[in-house]
């Protein structure tokens, strides 16, 4: 990822830490796909619960959902932050360095 916004020249990564945001929105992301697809399938299987099948459906959601769901969870996370921002007075705004076109 670039360090500043191309267009806008937004810097990305404020401070230390800011990504974290967007680790909690992707835990929620796909912890929420693996609870949700876990209680369907055994909602749909209930008495005979075929393991096997299930360790395949369930495994690469949790082993590939966070790489796949990531960079839409920073994107989402910088939206919120900007959404937040723009609500603050402008004298509480952080400086920053953003050019404007």
């Amino acid at each position: 990822m670039v360090a500043d916004c191309p267009r806008c020249g937004l810097h990305f990564e404020r401070e230390a830490g800011y990504w974290t945001g967007a680790l909690a929105i992707n835990t929620i992301l796909v912890g929420g796909a693996f609870a949700i697809t876990f209680v369907i399938a055994l909602v749909l299987t209930i008495p005979n619960i075929p393991v096997v099948p299930l360790l395949l459906i369930l495994v690469p959601i949790v082993g590939l959902g966070p790489l796949v769901t990531y960079p839409f969870s920073k994107t989402l996370w910088v939206a919120i932050d900007r959404a937040f921002l723009q609500r603050l007075d402008p004298a509480e705004r952080p400086d920053e360095q953003v050019r404007h076109y």
